[in-house]
């Protein structure tokens, strides 16, 4: 099927103009990015569809964490599933007998962590955002050059200037369409997320404060 046929969008399709921006983006992107933060910039566009991070049943299961701690002791937390990475390693620090102030540390580190890794990927779709118009500017300066080139021959002239004018327009497009709607997405994400977890501090801090009932231990022995 021939794109450029199709009518009223036929005009604006050119592979040459779509090779130079689309083309040229990637490159400089791969090379500017380190590989880690790329893949997580590819992988992140998953979680765009997705509901915001919500902290509410994390807090609920510390609240049950809490319980069962209070009868057996925080050693009968080791047998407990806990599917959130963070708030697992908090639980296995405090089954470990880390002091409260070890467990905020902790939770901080991870959540700084974890934030420093989401911006990383955003920002590789803000550098896109950047390259883009960049690479629209070449491919403009690029199809100028061939027309210039060609003014002896009139037929060409028409190809050339197109590709002036579309890798500015396809230059336009990915920045501010694609790249920077993504970028400020998981930006927002992000923040919303860091902001969420910094609540967890403080109850599994007290977490690490719960001592069992009188006799709990005999009865769990």
């Amino acid at each position: 099927m021939n794109l450029t046929a199709l009518p009223g969008i036929g005009p604006f399709l050119d592979p040459l103009a779509l090779a130079i921006v689309l083309g040229g983006t990637l490159v400089a992107v791969v090379l500017r990015t380190p590989l880690g933060d790329l893949g997580r910039a590819l992988a992140a566009l998953r979680t765009l569809g997705r509901r915001r991070f919500d902290v509410a049943p994390l807090l609920s299961q510390i609240a049950a964490l809490g319980r069962i701690a209070q009868r057996h002791g925080v050693i009968a937390l080791d047998r407990s599933v806990i599917a959130d990475p963070d708030v697992a390693a908090a639980v296995a620090s405090i089954v470990d007998g880390a002091s409260p102030d070890r467990v905020t540390v902790l939770l901080e580190q991870r959540r700084v962590a974890r934030f420093e890794r989401h911006r990383a990927a955003a920002e590789m779709w803000t550098g896109a955002a950047d390259i883009a118009p960049a690479m629209g500017m070449i491919g403009t300066l690029i199809g100028l050059v061939q027309m210039f080139t060609a003014m002896r021959d009139p037929a060409t002239i028409g190809a050339a200037m197109a590709v002036a004018l579309l890798t500015t327009l396809y230059g336009a497009i990915v920045a501010c369409l694609i790249a920077t709607p993504i970028a400020s997405r998981l930006k927002r994400q992000a923040r919303h997320e860091a902001q969420e977890r910094a609540l967890l501090a403080d109850p599994l801090a007290e977490l690490a404060l719960v001592q069992p009932r009188h006799g709990a231990h005999e009865l769990a022995a």
